[in-house]
């Protein structure tokens, strides 16, 4: 069973976003919660929350399915970074001129599906 979960408008640019998120694309959940802990990348702490709420969406869509999930069994099979928009800004620079200053912003999207679970088309 696949689950997603979505996070809009992450204060970080999109191109250092999917630095953490190329770390664990593919990996089991366990694996990654553990990668994302251990790294020093200040956009891994809301990709960690992101993944957690994931998994308790995954854990909340098997109850009322017959049966249940394991945990242990899923991981993340898409995650992508996707371009929020941009808050401009204005920095005072010498002789009365300005600078603009880009505040980029992300939507992030993960998917984790089951590995044991073969899927049915119907």
């Amino acid at each position: 069973m696949e689950s997603i979960a979505r996070l809009r408008y992450l204060q970080a640019s999109p191109q250092k976003v999917r630095l953490v998120a190329d770390l664990i694309r593919g990996r089991d959940v366990e694996e990654a919660a553990t990668m994302l802990q251990l790294s020093t990348k200040a956009a891994a702490r809301p990709i960690s929350k992101l993944l957690r709420s994931a998994v308790a969406n995954a854990e909340n869509g098997a109850e009322n399915q017959q049966g249940g999930i394991d945990v242990g069994q899923l991981y993340v099979k898409e995650i992508f970074v996707d371009g929020g928009p941009t808050l401009k800004r204005l920095r005072p620079q010498p002789m009365g001129r300005a600078f603009r200053i880009l505040k980029r912003q992300s939507h992030v999207t993960i998917k984790l599906d089951s590995r044991g679970q073969s899927t049915e088309a119907t």
